[in-house]
This record gives C-alpha cells, structure tokens and sequence, in this order.
C-alpha cells in the first residue's frame, strides 16, 4: 500500500474498520476527522510520509483553534487509530501522534432535566394530539422520547434501530441496541414502554401500511427513516410543545433524556454497574473490575424507573 496516495490510505483504513461493525456515524466521525485535518496540514502532504510530527502539531493546532477539547481529542483518537493501522499493515515504521499533544478532557458531567416531574409533564404533554401541527404523530413522539428516558439510548443507536430490534415474551420484553463503537447490548423494556412501541407501529401500519422486521423503527411524517438532524428538530419540538425548554440543560437536548434515564435509576436504587451495563458504557467491556449483573437484576433496574409509570398511563 506504499504507492497509494492519503485518500486511498483512508479508505483502506475504513475498509478496515468497518468489518468491526461499528455504526455510520462512527465511520463518518473518522473520515471527517482524517481529512479536516490532512486538509489544514502544510505545507500540503503529497504522501503519508509528509505527515510529520512537526506538520501534524501544525495540523492539530489550527484544527483545535475552533473546536472543543471532545471534538480535538476524537479526531487524535482517529489519527491514532488510522496510523496504528499504517503501521500494522507496514506501510509506515512508526506511529507519530505520541509527538502530537491530546487535550485533557473533563469527566462527563451527567445533564438531565431540571425538574422533580419534568420527564412525567414531557410525556403527557406529547401523547395529546397538537392541533397547530400540520401533521401531528403523537405516538411517534412519545415513543422517541421514552426510548431515551426508560432505555437511554443515545441518538445514534435510535436511527440504528429497526422494527424487529423490540422482541422478546411478555414480560422478557427487550430492545437491541447497537451501542457506541458497535458494541451490541439488549435492553429489557417494561410493559409502559412495550405498549407505547405497539401504539405508535398500530398508527404507523394505519399511515403507511405493512411494517417489516427489518424497516428502520423511527420515520418521519412521510415514512421515511428520521436522520439525526430530524429527530434532534422533533425533540426540541416536544420540548416546546410541553413548555420545558427552561429545564433542559444547555447543549444536552436528547442526551437531557438519556442522563434522566441514567439518574432516576441511581436514585431508585440502581447500582452503578447496573446503570453502566444499561446505558452501554466503553468502560464495562474492557475492564475486569466491573460486577457482572444478570439480565434479572438489570430489569429490576429498569422496573425501579419511575418514568415507566406514565407511560402505563397513556395506555
């Protein structure tokens, strides 16, 4: 591979990581990190053995000038990755980025809504009809809200999810979730939130006709698949239909909900491997310390949720 040009390397790379099954949006953060970056390096590299150590603290330091300190060091993390690759397929002796500085980042500061009942006022709020809407879908609504509030998905791993990833018997009803990094995990789901994925497929069928297993889960007005963009519109919308745009943390939107999900099991008495094996978090799958939790302990968590009662309400 050492005739091809960056470009080709990418791919290549891609290619490669793409066997690994991670998500679109993963594969897309890599490319969009590889080539900003490659594209502010200078002088302009002809051949990855023009990316320096010199040329890539230059790259780094105008790419870093607009960006967050996150967003500075996930594309570190994917110049990491990409020349980890050069150099296991031999194309380069060594990796340069231990020359190039990585920012600190902060903990994650948890950010759920501000309020005591804001999830319960959210959920009644979006379940009536809003007659200013040209084409009101209050079922689609509260299933993509509860989805992040009694499953704690994140964003991607909505739009990832498709109408056969809800399965299960009664009572072992489960959702599967294709996590960050394209680690999988299933997510037992309670009666409140099975029967508000049942009422908003009743109101799809009636809209577009036969649903399949494999058909994206969450559409738009038009039935097609919702985008990021579309869906992150549709919360802020249900935020100010309910009147609680005051409660949500600046810059959090759909992550407010996952965060609530994250919180009110910690308060109902949910231990924190449960919390983590539930939302999927990196730190379960590499380190040994964490406490195995069994599929009956981690839907005790989730009945202990108190958010899944307002949803057996609506019903």
């Amino acid at each position: 591979m050492q005739h091809l040009s960056i470009a080709e390397l990418v791919d290549e790379f891609l290619a490669a990581r793409a066997t690994r099954k991670p998500s679109v949006h993963t594969l897309e953060a890599y490319r969009r990190d590889l080539h900003l970056v490659v594209g502010l390096a200078e002088p302009a590299p002809l051949t990855v053995s023009d990316l320096s150590p010199r040329v890539l603290r230059g790259a780094f330091a105008r790419f870093a000038g607009s960006r967050s300190p996150a967003s500075v060091s996930r594309a570190w993390s994917s110049w990491n990755a990409f020349f980890t690759f050069l150099v296991t397929e031999q194309v380069i002796p060594g990796n340069p980025m231990s020359a190039v500085d990585k920012p600190r980042t902060t903990a994650l500061v948890p950010k759920p809504l501000r309020g005591e009942d804001t999830p319960e006022v959210l959920l009644r709020a979006v379940s009536t009809a809003d007659d200013t809407q040209r084409d009101p879908w209050p079922e689609r609504d509260v299933v993509v809200l509860a989805l992040a509030l009694c499953a704690g998905l994140r964003l991607s791993e909505m739009l990832a999810l498709r109408v056969g990833s809800v399965s299960g018997r009664p009572g072992e009803r489960r959702v599967e979730v294709a996590g960050k990094g394209g680690r999988p995990r299933m997510v037992p789901i309670e009666v409140g939130l099975d029967a508000a994925v049942g009422r908003y497929l009743d109101s799809r069928r009636v809209r577009f006709g036969r649903v399949g297993a494999t058909a994206p889960l969450l559409v738009d007005r038009r039935g097609v698949a919702l985008q990021r963009g579309g869906l992150q519109y549709l919360v802020r919308s249900c935020y100010r239909r309910a009147g609680v745009g005051d409660r949500v943390p600046r810059g959090a939107q759909l992550h407010a909900l996952r965060h609530t999900f994250a919180t009110r099991l910690a308060e109902d008495g949910a231990n924190a491997s449960e919390i983590m094996r539930l939302l999927g978090h990196a730190s379960l799958a590499t380190s040994q310390s964490y406490i195995e939790v069994t599929a009956e302990q981690q839907r005790a968590a989730v009945q202990a949720n108190r958010t899944n009662r307002v949803l057996r309400e609506l019903g």
